[in-house]
């Protein structure tokens, strides 16, 4: 799937991500995740995408955008919208599809490999553009969890498919310990 000499990017679709971690009952460790990456081959960039709450004083995923941006990866962030659906509900909203696209087609004659981590199928149409410049795309997403997190047409299309929940062992962050703190967390980063 993999070869040691290859050029390779990550593109990570950090909401799709979480969904499909937390489907199958895992959290992510990133550094792991990169040193995986850059084990099977030359990993030239690693891109995280997300919407922040900007108008909130906290915004619970900041101390992770700040922990990727320090540790490697290259953010690409944009405010998310809030609004009120027709129940009432408030909703977040913060489709990051066209920044991914544009930067894996810009890329794509910089690289050999690219893995998208998503499932998302409206990327089935960017996973085919970049395969006509050559690039082989691994997709990684999830067909164990109920529903399976990747639609039908990107798994056709891509070249690789990838079980996230058969890289649990070597991306997966250890059980936390109810009895720890937040602190404690962040301090075994």
């Amino acid at each position: 799937m993999f070869y040691k000499d290859e050029r390779l990017a990550l593109f990570i679709d950090g909401s799709n991500l979480y969904a499909a971690g937390k489907a199958l009952g895992f959290d992510i460790d990133y550094k792991l995740l990169r040193q995986e990456f850059m084990r099977r081959g030359k990993l030239l960039r690693a891109f995280y995408y997300t919407a922040v709450l900007e108008n909130e004083e906290y915004s619970p995923i900041r101390p992770l955008v700040d922990w990727l941006q320090y540790n490697g990866f290259t953010m690409v962030t944009k405010p998310a919208k809030e609004f009120t659906d027709s129940m009432g509900r408030r909703k977040v909203k913060g489709n990051m599809d066209i920044e991914l696209a544009v930067d894996a087609m810009e890329i794509a004659s910089h690289v050999d490999h690219i893995v998208l981590f998503s499932g998302d199928g409206d990327f089935r149409r960017l996973v085919e553009a970049v395969q006509r410049r050559g690039v082989r795309v691994s997709v990684c997403s999830t067909i164990r969890s109920q529903p399976p997190m990747i639609a039908d047409e990107l798994r056709r299309q891509c070249d690789n498919f990838i079980e996230l929940d058969d890289l649990r062992e070597v991306i997966g962050r250890p059980p936390r310990d109810p009895r720890s703190t937040r602190e404690d967390d962040l301090a075994e980063s």
